[in-house]
């Protein structure tokens, strides 16, 4: 599930009573707005989006007042409830692209203000915070990839076949709940 399918997957599911895993951000940003379900939420959340904080906000929108606040749900609510807009990220991209304003601050995974400048060269992107920065995405390279499918590195791991049988059941009926 990610933040563009989640409330569409959510107002699919006949069951009225949600366990929302793994990101207690996004899980309460998509309550607000499924209101007929009744959620608990596993304790988990991104660590970059949980170090972006209200402060970041004010200390932001002092730097840019003219920007537009951009944020990702997974942000706590603290953030998301002072955005200008909250969405995934296609939808932050999609917003950014398709406004007349011309100054926008990003709070979401830094590569997104990156992909943004190059295709509005006519306006400006800001980070929201140093913090914006997600470590663990930045392990893997292009550059890893190709090295892995040539088979010069990487580890092949394997799974045992009712883990793998569990896991495509859970994602197939994801999928099906998006359509």
């Amino acid at each position: 599930m990610t933040s563009s399918s989640a409330v569409h997957i959510i107002n699919n599911i006949q069951n009225d009573k949600i366990l929302f895993i793994p990101d207690k951000n996004l899980g309460e940003w998509v309550e607000k707005q499924c209101p007929n379900k009744q959620f608990a939420f596993f304790k988990g959340g991104c660590p970059t989006h949980m170090r972006m904080r209200k402060r970041d906000v004010d200390q932001a929108r002092q730097l840019h007042p003219n920007a537009k606040l951009l944020v990702h749900p997974e942000c706590l609510s603290e953030v998301t409830e002072l955005a200008d807009f909250a969405g995934s990220t296609t939808e932050i991209m999609a917003y950014a692209r398709e406004s007349s304003e011309k100054e926008f601050i990003i709070g979401t995974e830094s590569s997104i203000v990156q992909h943004l400048q190059f295709e509005c060269p006519d306006k400006q992107f800001y980070l929201l915070s140093r913090e914006c920065v997600c470590h663990n995405m930045k392990m893997t390279t292009l550059a890893d990839v190709y090295q892995c499918l040539l088979g010069r590195s990487g580890e092949e791991i394997f799974l045992e076949e009712h883990v793998i049988q569990g896991a495509k059941r859970a994602i197939e009926e994801m999928i099906r709940l998006g359509q």
